[in-house]
């Protein structure tokens, strides 16, 4: 499928719509809420000054976030043309949505937010330390999305109509019936469902849902710490990345016909894919210090660029290769944020 040919909800994709309050910060502050350079949690009792702290003390960006919809306005960066991909979400009807919602439809996605009348928009502190980021997360009202939003007669169409399914490990702590609901679809129509570990503490203590989803999962995304974090969950006792992701992708799966395939990338070292019954491993150029602006989004822009090929159906390197392209061009800026034509060649 190429140009004209790319047909419009190819590849759905199901998560938190959040809005990235990014700011450069002091280690201090780090300290002072009990965070870390490089993780992602969700924001408890003693971060509820930090989102004023950061936006009264520090200099913030507001840019267009979520996971989920980070990785689909790369992939139709990428694609270069409107309506693809297809956004499923909860935000609350105020500013913050009018921002998502603006960003992610000038950037080609179809978004079809569920609107929560009195719960705000989900919010992320994006805290950057040198070339790392902290994120902090406030779900508000990504936390409300319903099932029954999808049973929408509109929405269940594309849903049903759909070639892909794209599911963040984050949304696991929203409404895992709901991607439960993804999934099996997907599976009756024999079409590849996708997964992101997330966070380590997703893999830790969402552990069970992301079993139940295992089973339905073809393509299972995630980095080092995450893949070591959840082999711990599953008690697969190893922490040698290949042994693990050997053991992910040989877990029962429900369509037996596709082979599951997992990938983990693991920052500037190569990336590790199981497939088949086999580890197969992709380098990664190492970008100059003085390039790297913001490590933010770069998992989200590698699934993006990956899955921008493999709806494609292209082959597996190829669909690696354009991964760490996108990431590599996002980290050069602010946020997960692009501007002109991609020049991704295969």
């Amino acid at each position: 499928m190429e140009g004209d040919t790319i047909k419009e909800n190819l590849l759905i994709g199901m998560g938190n719509p959040l809005l990235d309050i990014s700011a450069v910060v002091d280690k201090a502050f780090l300290e002072k809420y009990e965070l870390l350079e490089n993780d992602a949690i969700l924001a408890d009792e003693k971060h509820k000054n930090l989102f004023k702290e950061l936006t009264e003390q520090y200099q913030v960006s507001y840019i267009a976030g979520g996971s989920v919809q980070n990785t689909l306005r790369v992939a139709q960066w990428l694609l270069g043309k409107c309506n693809v991909t297809t956004f499923f979400g909860c935000v609350g009807k105020d500013k913050y949505s009018e921002i998502l919602y603006e960003n992610a439809s000038n950037a080609g996605v179809n978004v079809r937010y569920q609107y929560n009348e009195t719960t705000p928009t989900g919010t992320c502190a994006v805290l950057i330390t040198d070339h790392n980021r902290s994120l902090v997360t406030t779900l508000d009202s990504a936390n409300c999305f319903t099932t029954d939003h999808l049973k929408d007669p509109v929405n269940m169409n594309f849903i049903e109509t759909a070639q892909f399914y794209y599911v963040s490990g984050f949304f696991l702590t929203v409404n895992p019936a709901a991607q439960m609901e993804m999934a099996k679809v997907a599976l009756a129509k024999n079409r590849p469902f996708m997964m992101n570990l997330s966070a380590p503490f997703i893999c830790q203590l969402f552990s069970q849902a992301f079993q139940d989803a295992m089973p339905y999962i073809d393509v299972l995304f995630g980095n080092e710490s995450e893949a070591e974090t959840f082999a711990t969950s599953l008690n697969l006792g190893t922490k040698n990345l290949e042994e693990i992701a050997l053991k992910l992708s040989a877990l029962p799966k429900q369509n037996q016909d596709r082979k599951r395939i997992v990938i983990i990338t693991q920052g500037v070292d190569p990336i590790i894919v199981a497939s088949d019954g086999k580890i197969t491993k992709y380098p990664v150029k190492k970008l100059p210090e003085e390039k790297i602006v913001d490590t933010n989004g770069a998992g989200d822009a590698f699934a993006g660029g990956f899955l921008s090929q493999y709806i494609l159906g292209r082959t597996l390197e190829v669909c690696i290769n354009c991964g760490v392209w996108a990431a590599t061009e996002i980290i050069q800026r602010n946020g997960c944020t692009f501007e002109g034509l991609p020049n991704f060649s295969c």
